[in-house]
């Protein structure tokens, strides 16, 4: 069963631009608002033009590839033994780095 979607083709008006505007905090000089206006009037036009595409028969795309699940070999390497790790730190003890207290009671 095809999924189909009714479009209404919306106009967009300057009274729209600024409150999508104020929604998302953002403030637009009017050629701005104007520029907006007819980007997005632009982009409904092309989704209402997209509506006129026949698509019976035509699957939901469901990924952009036919790759799924590409994931590496799990491999098992070696680690720095702890000596080595510790032999750069500034103060260290025999086990742990040493650093300064931070949080005071």
């Amino acid at each position: 069963m095809p999924l189909s979607i009714i479009f209404v083709q919306m106009e967009i008006s300057i009274a729209l631009v600024e409150n999508l505007a104020n929604l998302s905090k953002l403030q637009f000089e009017e050629a701005e608002k104007t520029a907006i206006q007819q980007d997005l009037q632009k982009m409904v036009g092309f989704i209402a033009e997209l509506e006129t595409v026949d698509t019976t028969g035509i699957e939901p795309l469901l990924h952009m590839g036919d790759a799924t699940n590409v994931l590496r070999e799990d491999s098992i390497h070696g680690s720095v033994s702890r000596a080595d790790a510790l032999s750069n730190a500034p103060k260290a003890d025999a086990s742990f780095f040493k650093v300064p207290k931070v949080i005071k009671k």
